[in-house]
């Protein structure tokens, strides 16, 4: 009974981190190009009470003690559109992020393509993070174009014929569901991931940009409400183990 009560309690804190997880995702469903993220559980390891000594039956007699939360992966399935026709508002429409230049010189990678003018004209994201390359519009820009293989043109007064002033590139991994997330829309390369490969826009398995659109989160609720309750019953039923233990041992507490 000892064993049961251990068990079922590892159990309730599986089901206690996979609700958590389905909290994230579900605050975030309005989280510009948020990704939603799943949980995966295994068991504990067995203890054998008899082994089995031929190939022939009985099998061996063996009792788990528990599960735990093994990993979690992210979903990289494309995102709603949502049309904002704001010019430097971009979605990667299909596989690909933009690469970022953090303050420490490192890179980090986005799918978030809500983007703004800096004072002196650098392209950078909503965290003042620039877009690498760097790209600088010009003082006096009337208009900015950006076409779907991700190059930059501009208009400036006085101009008709814009100006090309830089070219948006991506970045794609091996394996996206290996990259760990920092936080503010941010990846990181891991070993698992792979190494980030550069690419043109729209060439060579790149997806393509909108310019005007945003990605919005790829959270279904209907799906993480489902799994909410599914977590609520797994909860249920551990806690109900726990309290049939405790009863076992009342009762063989009155044994006399």
């Amino acid at each position: 009974m000892l064993r049961a009560l251990y068990a079922a309690a590892t159990g309730m804190e599986a089901q206690e981190k996979c609700l958590s997880i389905i909290a994230n995702n579900l605050a975030n469903v309005n989280t510009t190009a948020f990704k939603s993220q799943r949980a995966s559980f295994e068991d504990l390891f067995y203890e054998t009470y008899k082994k089995q000594d031929t190939e022939e039956p009985p099998a061996p007699i063996q009792i788990g003690h528990g599960t735990k939360l093994s990993s979690t992966s992210k979903s990289f399935t494309q995102g709603e559109v949502q049309e904002t026709q704001a010019p430097l508002d971009l979605m990667i429409k299909g596989d690909g992020f933009f690469k970022l230049t953090l303050p420490d010189g490192s890179y980090a990678y986005t799918r978030n393509g809500s983007f703004k003018l800096t004072g002196e004209g650098e392209i950078v994201d909503a965290h003042g993070y620039k877009l690498d390359p760097e790209i600088t519009v010009p003082e006096n820009t009337t208009n900015i174009v950006i076409s779907e293989d991700g190059k930059v043109s501009a208009t400036v007064t006085g101009d008709t014929v814009p100006e090309e002033v830089g070219e948006i590139t991506l970045s794609k991994f091996i394996n996206p569901t290996g990259l760990e997330s920092i936080g503010e829309n941010l990846y990181k390369p891991t070993v698992n991931s792979g190494e980030a490969i550069d690419g043109v826009a729209g060439f060579d398995g790149f997806g393509s940009i909108d310019q005007g659109y945003l990605e919005m989160a790829n959270v279904n609720v209907m799906d993480q409400m489902v799994q909410m309750i599914l977590v609520q019953r797994a909860y249920e039923l551990n806690s109900k183990v726990i309290s049939t233990g405790d009863q076992m041992y009342a009762i063989a507490n009155k044994i006399r």
